[in-house]
């Protein structure tokens, strides 16, 4: 499986005049994919004054810089700042590849052993975290071009292959394929895209078929009851309708309860007289 090239400390690309040129295109991309990515971003200006994602990328640049060269107490002076700034907490030993976006950012959190690729997509509330005390390798690692949805969390040190994509909300805790798009808790593979077609293959959804089943049974008894049965959810999706109303007066499975053992206490009372 692919994995995440390490931040290298590459040779400074320099003019004449001496200027890093290297630090500089880096930076201009990071403007460059958050303007990409973002359809609300109106400009690069307002992405470098604005956009915290892009605050706390340039500040741990900084902070990594520093700890690469052993520098102490100063790389977490600078991230506290960072976290404090931005709401987004990176550790100064994390490995980040170029134009990484990090969207609203609030809540996100990249632990010390942790890489991230190139052309990186990181929604607010994500957590590459940790599962161990010890020195090691304990964070995740994220292949080129990976987006992670809103809160979720990537657990331990697994690694995420290239243009993988994690829903909002999931948990992953193993290793994830190259171009795979993960879901729940804990994540599972629910599809593969071809990044070359751009088509992406559904696979099949456990949970998804017991809810199948669970509606035609629904519409089963609701056959038996009132003698004709809502159309399916994805049905009503495809027609445009927004959801099931019921009428004043329509029956429901409470009221048809109800109306039977009326009905049966009357045929009771009638036996009696």
């Amino acid at each position: 499986m692919p994995r995440a090239r390490p931040q290298g400390r590459a040779k400074p690309r320099t003019e004449q005049g001496g200027i890093d040129l290297g630090l500089l295109g880096d930076i201009k991309a990071d403007l460059d994919a958050a303007q990409r990515l973002d359809p609300a971003a109106a400009g690069a200006l307002e992405v470098a004054l604005t956009y915290p994602g892009f605050h706390a990328r340039q500040l741990h640049r900084l902070a990594h810089t520093l700890h690469a060269q052993g520098v102490p107490l100063l790389p977490r002076l600078v991230s506290h700042l960072s976290r404090a700034l931005t709401g987004i907490e990176i550790h100064p030993g994390a490995q980040i590849g170029r134009r990484l976006f990090i969207d609203h950012g609030m809540g996100v959190v990249i632990g010390e052993t942790a890489i991230i690729g190139d052309d990186c997509h990181l929604y607010q509330g994500v957590t590459l975290g940790g599962t161990s005390r010890r020195r090691v390798k304990r964070h995740p690692t994220l292949g080129h071009n990976v987006t992670v949805g809103a809160g979720a969390s990537v657990i331990g040190a697994v690694i995420i292959g290239e243009n993988a994509r994690i829903g909002a909300g999931s948990v992953v805790v193993s290793n994830v394929p190259a171009n795979a798009t993960v879901v729940g808790v804990p994540g599972h593979i629910v599809a593969f895209q071809d990044p070359e077609e751009e088509t992406t293959v559904r696979l099949p959804d456990p949970e998804w078929d017991r809810i199948h089943i669970l509606e035609q049974r629904i519409r089963d008894l609701e056959q038996k009851l009132f003698g004709h049965s809502h159309p399916p959810l994805d049905d009503m999706d495809d027609a445009g309708h927004e959801g099931v109303r019921i009428e004043d007066g329509e029956d429901t499975l409470g009221n048809a309860a109800r109306s039977q053992a009326e009905q049966r206490g009357r045929g009771e009372s009638a036996d009696r007289q």
